[in-house]
C-alpha cells in the first residue's frame, strides 16, 4: 500500500493511523509472520516444502515436539478421519494415514494454541479463542462440503479453511500493541474489513502455500467471483464460510444463497443445504473436536 493509500485509510483516527502504518511497514519486507507463533511452524513447514521428503523425516521433526506429536495422533485417530478404524500410536503411521495437507493443519493448530498461551498475548486471549474457534469450523465444514459437494481434495480445503481467518489472526495479534485501537471498534472492524485479505496473501505466500490455498483464501469473500470451470476450492472455502456464518438460522440460509455464484456451480439449493448441515452435525463436531476447538 502507497504511503498515500495509508494516509487515507487511516485519516479518521490517529491510533488506526499509527496501525496501519506499522501494519504496511512489515507488509512491505515480505517476510509477514504471525506473532508468537513457534519455531516448529516454521520447522515443519520447511521440511514439508520437499516434494520428496521421507516420512522418517517428518517423524525427526515433529517428535521434537510432544503436544504437536499428540496433536497429530490425536486427528489421525478422530472418528471423522477414522470411522471405525484400528487406532494408531506411532507417528509415522498416523502421517502416512492422513497426508501432508493434515499434518500442515495440525502444526498449524498447535502453533495458534501456543500463540495464543503467550504472555505477550494474555490481554487479547478471548478474541483469539473466538477467531480460531471459527477458523476450526470452518475447516470442518470446508472439509464436508468437499467432499460432498465437488471434486475438490477434502485435506486441501481443511487446510484452506483453517488458514483463511489468518489475516485477521494477524491483525488482533498485532493490536496487543495498539490497546487504544480496541476502544474504536468500528475503526478496528474497518481496518480489519479492509486489510485481513492482503495480509492472509502475504503470510500464506512467505509460508510458500500452493497457489490455490493462497488464491482461495484472499478471493474467498468475492460472493459474485465468476469463471466456467467445475466447482473449486474458493467456492468450497465460500460456501462453507457462508454455512458456518448461518448455521444457526438456518431459516435465513435461502435469502443468503441469493446472487451467490459458488452456490450455482455446486447446484446448491435450500434443501440441499439444510440436508448437508444436518447430516454433517455429527462429522464437523468430530473434526472441531480433533483439530482442539
Amino acid at each position: 500500500m502507497s504511503n498515500s493509500s495509508v494516509a487515507e485509510a487511516g485519516s479518521s483516527s490517529p491510533v488506526a493511523f499509527a496501525f496501519i502504518e506499522s501494519l504496511a511497514a512489515e507488509l512491505s519486507t515480505g517476510k509477514v509472520e504471525l506473532p508468537a507463533f513457534p519455531d516448529i511452524a516454521a520447522r515443519v513447514r520447511q521440511v514439508l516444502a520437499d516434494e520428496f521428503v521421507s516420512s522418517k523425516q517428518i517423524v525427526r521433526v515433529v517428535s521434537a515436539e510432544p503436544g504437536l506429536a499428540a496433536k497429530l495422533l490425536q486427528l489421525s485417530n478422530s472418528a471423522a478421519l477414522n470411522p471405525g478404524g484400528p487406532r494408531v500410536t506411532d507417528l509415522k503411521s498416523a502421517i502416512s494415514r492422513i497426508g501432508l495437507n493434515l499434518v500442515r493443519s495440525a502444526a498449524l493448530t498447535f502453533a495458534v494454541e501456543q500463540m495464543r498461551a503467550s504472555p505477550d498475548l494474555a490481554r487479547l486471549r478471548q478474541p483469539l479463542g473466538e477467531l480460531w474457534e471459527r477458523c476450526v469450523f470452518v475447516a470442518a465444514m470446508s472439509y464436508v462440503v468437499a467432499r460432498g459437494c465437488s471434486q475438490v481434495n477434502a485435506d486441501t480445503a481443511l487446510l484452506a479453511g483453517l488458514m483463511h481467518g489468518v489475516g485477521r489472526l494477524y491483525i488482533l495479534a498485532r493490536s496487543a500493541d495498539h490497546p487504544a485501537l480496541f476502544a474504536d471498534r468500528a475503526g478496528y472492524n474497518e481496518i480489519v474489513r479492509d486489510w485481513h485479505a492482503g495480509i492472509a496473501k502475504s503470510i500464506l505466500e512467505n509460508w510458500e502455500m500452493s497457489d490455490e490455498i493462497v488464491e482461495a483464501v484472499a478471493e474467498h469473500e468475492d460472493l459474485t467471483r465468476d469463471h466456467d470451470d467445475e466447482p473449486d476450492l474458493t467456492d468450497v472455502l465460500t460456501v462453507a464460510t457462508l454455512f458456518v456464518s448461518f448455521h444457526a438460522y438456518p431459516e435465513s440460509i435461502e435469502l443468503n444463497m441469493q446472487g451467490i455464484t459458488a452456490f450455482d456451480r455446486m447446484q446448491l439449493d435450500h434443501e440441499d443445504v439444510a440436508a448437508i448441515l444436518e447430516e454433517s452435525a455429527e462429522e464437523v463436531a468430530s473434526l472441531q473436536a480433533a483439530l482442539g476447538s
